[in-house]
């Protein structure tokens, strides 16, 4: 272990790799346990290998019921957004070479929220509502780059401005959609959503954008010694034949990919992808093929924690968002602090 001013400190990837799975093993484990229905962990683990191998059932069949329909959908997807988000906000960071960015800067949030918005406003369906918030956002990234290709030059400042643009103009029309909504029925369900949480994650969810989400975080780490080259500079990169716009334009799809299929099933998450890129630059230093991998795991195991204690913590569920805020606004922060002299 080494110890640097500058990037903080240097542990071994691989065992730092191994103590974070073993870690994620033992907070999904306590995640399936916990609840207003506590599950022992030997059960836990017995009812689990009940899918696979034939064991015989002494437990009853709504423990089983909670276990798979309910908790189990949600720790999935807890492991999805957390390390999709955070794998994103590593690799945008290591596209713009800017420490500052996050998933959301292509106007994904914005765009996904005014899908949200109007689904709740006009269907009041779960399945339409994360229809149209992945659709939005997928809408919202198509005009950022549309808006972006006005000017040839500097293409990653375009690209960061005209995000902003986009996220303003949606935003502005989901505050107009919150306006007009219904202040009894419809107001809180947008409010609530727009917060974040995994309480509607299911099985279904699952089967849909699961494959989609994991599909871009593997492709995000395939290419993560790709990203090393394109934050060295355009020409620096080219000179070492990268095709940098197909690879900038892979780079931009699976991160939004993965960001809108977040946001789909979670609603609005914040802080993860800014925040947890910056702890794994800590522990392991900015090269990509140390920092994606850590990140992604640092980020599952973040999410999951932060979600049971979301639901476990009082009696009504607290909005994922609101934690994400109060936890991730103190550490951005202190590692601001920390390392304003590089990262």
């Amino acid at each position: 272990m080494q110890s640097n001013k500058k990037t903080g400190i240097h542990l071994n990837p691989v065992k730092l790799q191994i103590f974070l799975v073993l870690l994620l093993a033992g907070v999904s484990t306590a995640a399936l346990m916990a609840g207003q229905l506590r599950i022992h962990p030997y059960e836990v683990i017995r009812i689990l290998l009940s899918g696979v191998f034939p064991i015989e059932k002494t437990w009853s069949p709504t423990l089983e019921s909670v276990l798979f329909d309910v908790r189990l959908p949600r720790l999935l997807a807890g492991l999805l957004v957390g390390a999709g988000l955070s794998v994103s906000g590593a690799a945008f960071q290591g596209l713009f070479r800017n420490p500052l960015v996050s998933p959301h800067i292509l106007g994904v949030s914005a765009g996904a929220g005014l899908g949200a918005a109007l689904a709740i406003l006009f269907f009041g369906k779960i399945f339409m509502v994360q229809l149209f918030s992945f659709l939005f956002g997928l809408l919202a990234v198509l005009m950022t780059y549309s808006l972006s290709r006005v000017y040839r030059t500097t293409p990653v400042l375009m690209l960061v401005l005209s995000g902003m643009i986009v996220g303003a103009l949606f935003s502005a029309a989901t505050s107009l959609l919150k306006y007009i909504a219904d202040p009894v029925n419809q107001m809180p369900s947008i409010v609530f959503w727009m917060l974040g949480s995994l309480n509607n994650a299911s099985n279904k969810d699952m089967i849909i954008a699961g494959p989609v989400m994991l599909a871009g975080i593997i492709i995000l780490l395939l290419i993560r010694w790709r990203i090393n080259l394109l934050a060295m500079g355009e020409e620096e990169a080219r000179s070492l034949g990268i095709d940098t716009g197909r690879i900038r334009a892979v780079i931009i799809v699976c991160a939004t990919v993965i960001s809108a299929s977040a946001v789909s099933i979670s609603g609005i998450i914040g802080w993860i992808g800014l925040v947890i890129p910056h702890i794994g630059r800590i522990l392991v230093g900015p090269d990509n093929k140390k920092l994606l991998p850590v990140t992604t795991l640092i980020g599952a195991i973040y999410l999951v924690v932060v979600d049971t204690i979301a639901r476990t913590a009082i009696e009504s569920e607290i909005p994922i968002g609101i934690l994400t805020a109060i936890v991730g606004a103190p550490i951005f922060a202190y590692l601001l602090r920390k390392n304003r002299s590089g990262w």
